[in-house]
């Protein structure tokens, strides 16, 4: 930030520089030759004055003394010298000064202005003035150095408001830029302090309105979490011991009954704490404890679902796991996101329902498929909230993918035809210890 603003204001200023330098340069060149130019057409003038029209019969011409690098000379028609200093033969300037005027020119490095002498409308002489070109251009490059210390004067200057200004904008952006970081890591609490640019300061107080709303928004979404999962299971607490008393009876006509209710009610508990767990972590990654091998995880899956699949008249195949009994998830979290995938695949989708799952090695997969198509775009398919014919459709999905995440893994649409999701988690391997000598 700051050193695009110092960036910026020299761009700025030194595109000022040189649109305003380079025209006044010029300027100066053609300035200083101008008034040399100038100073050599006087002297010439004031010599012509003196010039006598007798001078041809041997009248003295006294001219004016000439500038230290400069010289002044009387010439006659026939380019002749006749009095002063300069060349002994005439130059072109002279010969076009011959023609009644003022005649301006270079010669061998001198500046030449040459000035017919009148007398009776006949030209009688020229003066010739002229001086060196050098001199002159010596005070052009002196005027231009001083133009081009001024010019890196004004940038210097342009640099130092430049880096002041920088660090005026860019000190609240970055405080905003540090409190933004803050509130990523967790760190609710974080304020943007005010500044001293109102712009910013408008930034910074929508900031911390909106943050504010936002904690306001996690802190009743986390009491009504923890109040609804309280009201749910503390009656399921008094369903399972309901359950379990009428166990202890010897009728073995409801016996069956109440042990599928009791397993029902324990799998609706763990994932009351699921959720619960979810709401609690934010959506951050915060793995459970992996303490289920998945072969007894699919046996425990297929049994359950089975007789769903049944009822409905679909078949579910869970496929021979690649994965050995020393390979663990964490089990209830896994099972309930298995159990979104396979009620939409029974919901929404068409003939023989697939689970399986492969170990590749820092992770297992786990693919829930059937003979059904996905259409739409995939994104939407893990909306909260979305709903139409598709698998997946409503709150499930986007459930089942926050279950995901907060265990460090992934699930995602891998088929479209047949219909194919995948779930990846990370595992934990369990290490083989040797049995100790007896």
């Amino acid at each position: 930030m700051r050193q695009r603003v110092v960036r910026v204001a020299l761009t700025a200023a030194l595109v000022a520089v040189v649109l305003l330098a380079v025209p006044l340069a010029l300027a100066i060149r053609s300035s200083l030759y101008a008034d040399q130019r100038d100073t050599l057409e006087r002297a010439a003038l004031s010599g012509a004055v003196r010039v006598s029209p007798d001078y041809a019969t041997g009248d003295p011409v006294e001219l004016p003394v000439p500038s230290a690098d400069g010289r002044l000379g009387l010439y006659d028609p026939a380019l002749r010298l006749r009095a002063g200093t300069g060349p002994r033969t005439g130059d072109a300037a002279v010969r076009q000064a011959l023609g009644t005027e003022v005649a301006h020119g270079r010669s061998g490095g001198d500046l030449v202005i040459a000035v017919p002498v009148s007398h009776a409308e006949h030209v009688i002489g020229v003066v010739r003035a002229s001086s060196s070109a050098a001199a002159v251009r010596d005070r052009v490059l002196i005027a231009w150095a001083v133009l081009a210390g001024v010019c890196a004067l004004a940038l210097t200057v342009a640099v130092l408001v430049a880096r002041k200004q920088a660090r005026v904008l860019a000190a609240p952006l970055e405080d905003l830029s540090r409190h933004c970081r803050a509130v990523t890591a967790g760190d609710l609490s974080a304020r943007a302090a005010p500044s001293s640019v109102a712009e910013i300061d408008q930034v910074a107080q929508t900031h911390n309105e909106m943050l504010h709303m936002l904690t306001e928004l996690l802190r009743h979404e986390m009491e009504f979490t923890a109040n609804a999962s309280h009201q749910l299971r503390t009656p399921l607490t008094a369903l399972q011991l309901a359950l379990e008393a009428g166990l202890a009876q010897d009728d073995a006509q409801t016996r069956p009954a109440l042990q599928e209710a009791l397993a029902t009610t324990r799998r609706l508990h763990g994932t009351v704490e699921e959720v619960l767990r979810l709401s609690r972590s934010r959506g951050l990654p915060r793995r459970s404890a992996p303490d289920t091998p998945v072969p007894r995880l699919l046996r425990e899956t297929e049994g359950r679902w089975h007789g769903l699949f049944a009822r409905d008249g679909r078949r579910l195949e869970c496929g021979t796991p690649e994965t050995s009994d020393d390979v663990r998830v964490p089990g209830a979290a896994v099972t309930e996101i298995l159990g979104v995938l396979l009620d939409n695949a029974r919901v929404h989708g068409r003939g023989t329902v697939r689970l399986t799952a492969r170990d590749l090695g820092e992770a297992v997969a786990f693919d829930v498929a059937d003979e059904g198509a996905v259409g739409g775009e995939a994104a939407q398919l893990f909306n909260r909230g979305h709903t139409g014919a598709a698998p997946g459709s409503g709150i499930g999905l986007s459930l089942a993918r926050d279950l995901a995440v907060s265990l460090g893994g992934r699930l995602s649409l891998t088929g479209r035809r047949p219909a194919t999701f995948t779930l990846l988690v990370p595992v934990r391997q369990e290490e083989a210890h040797p049995a100790g000598d007896g």
